[in-house]
């Protein structure tokens, strides 16, 4: 059974520290993290970039630890045309995203 949004984000709210973090990643304000997190219906566009971001963050931690993953979410990715993954995560671009860190876990096993 998939996870509930509020559960994801709370996960994600550990992992970033702040709510707040997590509103600034999202490109959302920082009170709408907060009502997220009391209950408010999430509308289904934020609700897919949560759910990006959580399946991002997750495979990135299966590669790097913590500041390495947050360096490659904010960098310039070469496999993304030099462009920053987490402006993917707030467009919704979850193929590019997904095809990126498959490379960067070939590349790490060659």
């Amino acid at each position: 059974m998939p996870l509930a949004t509020a559960t994801k984000i709370r996960a994600l709210r550990r992992d970033f520290k702040t709510g707040a973090a997590i509103a600034d990643l999202l490109g959302v304000n920082r009170s709408q993290v907060t009502r997220w997190l009391r209950g408010a219906g999430i509308d289904p566009l934020n609700a897919e970039r949560i759910d990006l971001l959580e399946l991002v963050w997750a495979n990135l931690l299966r590669l790097y630890e913590p500041g390495a993953a947050r360096s490659w979410l904010f960098g310039l990715n070469p496999h993304l045309g030099d462009r920053r993954p987490i402006d993917l995560v707030r467009a919704g671009r979850a193929e590019e995203l997904l095809r990126a860190i498959r490379a960067e876990r070939a590349e790490s096993f060659a």
